[in-house]
């Protein structure tokens, strides 16, 4: 059973404004939230560093982490994953994001802005196993 990610509009804006304000390094960040049957319910998006500093690969930068996680923690939320941008080449897992995946229960976002329109994508990578988990936008999640 392929999960789903249930993500807010406002969210995704937020994504997308951090990607663009980030150009022409890669943006990046992580997804907390719960889980209900097949679905990864996003309620909070933590938009952090790249501590890489590149367009071509990210790093969250270590204490930025911790201070999430401790937050979700704080708010009974569960890490869903993380998402980072693609400046100039599709959304889809680079050879370096597979390699890189180091959960395989984290859904991995890519937003490309290689396009006059942003792509966002999500996928679940175990073992360079790579498939796609569709992306469901809501209003609001109550």
């Amino acid at each position: 059973m392929e999960m789903k990610i249930v993500l807010k509009k406002q969210d995704y804006s937020r994504m997308v404004a951090h990607a663009r304000a980030c150009l022409p390094d890669e943006a990046c960040g992580l997804l907390a939230g719960t889980v209900e049957d097949d679905k990864k319910l996003v309620q909070k998006v933590y938009l952090l560093e790249n501590a890489d500093h590149s367009p071509e690969h990210f790093s969250i930068l270590p204490e930025e982490q911790l201070a999430a996680v401790r937050d979700m923690r704080a708010n009974g939320l569960v890490p869903l994953g993380n998402f980072h941008s693609h400046p100039s080449s599709p959304a889809r897992p680079s050879a370096e994001d597979i390699r890189l995946a180091y959960d395989g229960r984290a859904s991995y976002l890519i937003l490309s802005l290689a396009q006059k329109e942003p792509v966002l994508r999500a996928f679940s990578i175990a073992e360079e196993n790579v498939c796609e988990q569709e992306i469901l936008f809501h209003e609001d999640l109550h």
